[in-house]
């Protein structure tokens, strides 16, 4: 049987070469969905709509039209993705500009999404204009006929992503289909036809998460006018070879055989013994296990308030492994017992060396209810992703970076606390470590609560603030704004760095800075808090937030959930003013809602269609805040035939391909066994 082929060109390109490098301590942050919008959210739509399809994705620069004339009639079709850019400028267009012009022998059914639309308008003599008001994660109604794309669809309320729009010409080649009515914009176009080529497109989103009635029944149309012009004009598709897999690559979704392990472990047994104490808290601890010495290294995860349910802490050593990396090496440092040494990464990429490492450490025998064993923890930066999408960095950012762009400690030995039910727990993954467990479940039983002196800093700390300077930071507002109203991005992230100096430090060897994160965990409990102290980087974090987790196999599942929507907790902020702050903001649910929708994107580029939304825009209680948050989750079809240790590099996979994240959100990382 021969499958339906759809071509799917996805137009990134614009995002690499208007990235912002850092300037002055101040970088804005083209977050990647901006150019990924949305190849593998469209490619699962087109597959659900066109049944038994094969989507094979190129970039828009990966051909000239001449190179790529003799594959098209092994298509059945041509779907032109959307991205950022304007349609008149070569690098963001790339080859999608000649295809509107093929000669008739080699015209094949396109149907184009957001910048395609736009293309092809541009194309046939439309106007391209500025919105007056951007339309980014906004829900519009969408006005239609009934007719061709819109035949036997109801009511369309469909997600845009867009500052552009065309304006066609009167009996031109392109006529209109559907239009949205704006308050600021008035009439906008929204889906157009050619005349006589069969050429459609739709300005908004129909990959959106929430797009309704706009989506899977426009794809099922588009295909059977493209099914209908091919019957007519006696169009064939050639039969699928294998030599064009060379040229093509895989059709999505694609899984690949996962990275040859490293040396292999003999399987690590996990030792637990539970402390009959419930009354620890989690800041007693870790202090007997270090937390006040300023020159070691010291890992904590801790679950400050509700929802968050365990605090763990790694009790490290000397001997506790540490993995450093830098953007732009080819090695990965190890250090252990004060001794460093290189490990060349050859071909492949760190993502790579770290999934094989703990590949090769798999371990057996833990307690099921708790989410850690043992493993690495530690931080990843935001330039490890952006490196994925090879932006250049300024040698001088580099230079004056002294923080590694992953820094790791693999922990061995760990306390982990259930705040839920008061327990505690001892682990180790070493073997024959019953004596060390033995003797720290015992200093545990027997520890008392602390009331030093050094629990807060002193009144007198003299801290000196430096703040970003006003009128480059205004200027850098003022460049985003271009960018969004430009059609380069649809949201951004600008940062600047504060400067903080502490005077009047207690004592030389009593660390400042978990000092400090005390003050932060009493005045602000969050139940994604951190601390870790990793030299030469210190990360103290209190979030409500967790970017990422994925179980353990088999059956891994792997979820985000992404908060973007705040409002401060007082006593006049009831659950129900604070939903009507929330989810009744156009602004709040649309920044939640481009979020929501790049995460399905990253997801379904790993795991393929499995992929759900299963809870959107809910508002969460928070210790400090009322919280908008949505939950997203995916899984690899076991039933795909994938390799038996598949589920094993998963949690790499979705963590690589999901950054740089399109939030701001704090780089931790822990990756159990």
């Amino acid at each position: 049987m021969e499958y339906p082929k759809l071509l799917l060109i996805d137009s990134y390109d614009s995002f690499t070469h208007k990235y912002v490098a850092p300037f002055d301590r101040t970088r804005i942050h083209l977050s990647k969905f901006f150019f990924f919008l949305f190849p593998y959210s469209l490619a699962s739509l087109c597959q659900r709509a066109i049944p038994n399809s094969l989507v094979f994705i190129i970039k828009n620069d990966q051909f000239n039209l001449q190179n790529l004339l003799p594959y098209l009639p092994y298509f059945s079709a041509v779907i032109v993705g959307p991205g950022p850019g304007s349609p008149d400028v070569t690098e963001d267009i790339g080859l999608v500009k000649d295809l509107w012009k093929l000669r008739e022998h080699h015209i094949i059914p396109i149907f184009g999404v957001c910048l395609g639309l736009q293309s092809l308008a541009l194309e046939f003599g439309a106007l391209l204009k500025r919105l007056d008001a951007v339309k980014h994660g906004q829900i519009s109604h969408i006005y239609h006929q009934g007719i061709d794309l819109f035949d036997n669809v109801g009511t369309v309320r469909a997600v845009r992503y867009h500052s552009l729009h065309v304006v066609l010409l009167q009996d031109g080649d392109v006529e209109e289909l559907a239009w949205a009515d704006d308050l600021e914009n008035g009439k906008v176009t929204m889906a157009v036809r050619h005349k006589c080529r069969p050429f459609w497109a739709v300005q908004y989103h129909p990959e959106s998460i929430c797009t309704e009635g706009g989506g899977i029944q426009v794809i099922r149309n588009f295909w059977r006018l493209a099914q209908l012009w091919a019957k007519i004009t006696s169009r064939r598709t050639l039969p699928w070879n294998a030599n064009l897999g060379a040229v093509f690559g895989h059709h999505w979704p694609y899984f690949p055989a996962p990275s040859p392990p490293c040396s292999s472990d003999t399987s690590l047994t996990v030792i637990t013994s539970a402390v009959k104490r419930l009354d620890l808290s989690v800041t007693d601890v870790c202090e007997s296990m270090g937390a006040l010495e300023e020159s070691s290294s010291f890992v904590l995860l801790d679950s400050a308030s509700h929802p968050g349910r365990f605090s763990i802490i790694g009790c490290l050593s000397s001997s506790s492994l540490r993995i450093t990396y830098r953007v732009g090496d080819r090695f990965v440092s190890l250090a252990r017992d004060g001794k460093t040494v290189s490990d060349e990464l050859g071909t492949q990429d760190v993502w790579s060396w770290l999934a094989a490492l703990m590949h090769s450490k798999k371990a057996i025998g833990g307690n099921a209810g708790l989410p850690f064993w043992g493993g690495l923890v530690g931080y990843l930066s935001y330039e490890l992703g952006v490196s994925s999408l090879k932006v250049s960095r300024k040698n001088e950012c580099i230079a004056e970076n002294q923080h590694p762009d992953v820094n790791l400690v693999f922990v061995e030995r760990s306390v982990i606390l259930d705040t839920e039910t008061g327990q505690t727990f001892v682990q180790s993954i070493l073997p024959g470590d019953e004596d060390w467990l033995a003797k720290t479940a015992a200093k545990l039983e027997a520890l008392s609560p602390s009331f030093s002196a050094v629990d807060f800093l002193h009144s007198s700390t003299d801290t000196n603030i430096t703040l970003p300077d006003k009128a480059h930071y205004v200027s850098r507002i003022k460049e985003c704004q271009e960018h969004l109203f430009a059609g380069d991005s649809y949201e951004l992230c600008l940062t600047a760095q504060t400067r903080i100096s502490i005077s009047d430090v207690p004592s030389s060897a009593t660390s400042i800075s978990w000092l400090h994160y005390k003050r932060l965990r009493k005045s602000n409990p969050a139940p994604h808090s951190a601390y870790l102290r990793l030299h030469p980087s210190t990360l103290l974090s209190s979030s409500p937030e967790r970017f990422l987790s994925f179980s353990r196999p088999p059956g891994t599942v792997c979820q985000l959930r992404p908060i973007k929507g705040t409002v401060r907790k007082a006593p006049s902020i009831t659950r129900a003013i604070a939903e009507q702050s929330l989810v009744g903001s156009p602004k709040e649910v649309a920044e939640n809602l481009m979020i929501v929708d790049l995460i399905r994107h990253d997801l379904h580029g790993v795991v393929g269609d499995d992929v759900m939304v299963q809870q959107f825009c809910v508002v969460e209680e928070y210790e400090t805040v009322w919280q908008l948050v949505s939950v997203i989750e995916g899984k690899l079809n076991t039933n795909a035939g994938l390799p038996a240790d598949a589920e094993d590099q998963l949690g790499w996979q979705v963590l690589k391909q999901s950054l740089p994240p399109g939030e701001l959100t704090p780089s931790l990382v822990v990756v159990q066994l």
